[in-house]
């Protein structure tokens, strides 16, 4: 019974320490730049440039996110934002505790080594709107009086298409979609 304890305790300890590491590694995570791009000092375009990062340079990603913005401190220490799709994990052996602990772990349950083959995948997710985001969103009349400063004008289009030699097309327009079941629009 004690030695049933004990192993369940010691499970319980090394489940806790795996998680640990995890939490660490979750909130700083080596990257590298995609290409030439801009650390900025806030989650947008908008926002002042604080440094411009080669292709290739290695960056510390923070555990911060707002939308498809991620919070990264470069090599020299600056700490600011870079979009996602300018970044990507870090190409390593993976030699950080934790990984090799997991490593350990789940090879008892998996093929042996010379029959793993192990592949590389980036994704990213970027989330919508949700009610909240809607219903405290204000109108930006500014940002559509500067949308719609430019709107080309008919003669603009037309001459644009005659410098680019385009010729005039003619398109069926689409036929009306079948009502849906249930009368539903």
């Amino acid at each position: 019974m004690i030695r049933l304890a004990r192993k369940a305790l010691g499970c319980a300890v090394m489940a806790l320490g795996l998680a640990a590491a995890g939490a660490a590694q979750a909130q700083e995570e080596a990257a590298t730049v995609k290409r030439a791009s801009e650390l900025r000092d806030a989650p947008a375009d908008t926002g002042r440039t604080l440094a411009t990062l080669d292709a290739d340079s290695a960056v510390t990603r923070l555990g911060d996110r707002q939308g498809p913005w991620v919070k990264v401190k470069a090599p020299a220490g600056t700490v600011g934002w870079m979009h996602m799709f300018d970044i990507a994990p870090a190409t390593s052996s993976g030699s950080n505790a934790a990984t090799g602990a997991m490593r350990g772990l789940t090879s008892l349950f998996s093929k042996p080594a010379s029959q793993k083959t192990t592949t590389s995948t980036s994704t990213i997710g970027i989330r919508g709107l949700d009610a909240e985001d809607i219903s405290r969103s204000q109108p930006d009349a500014a940002a559509v009086s500067r949308m719609e400063a430019l709107r080309a004008t008919e003669a603009d289009a037309r001459q644009f298409a005659k410098q680019a030699s385009l010729a005039t097309a003619h398109v069926d327009p689409l036929p009306e979609p079948a009502p849906a079941p249930g009368g539903q629009p």
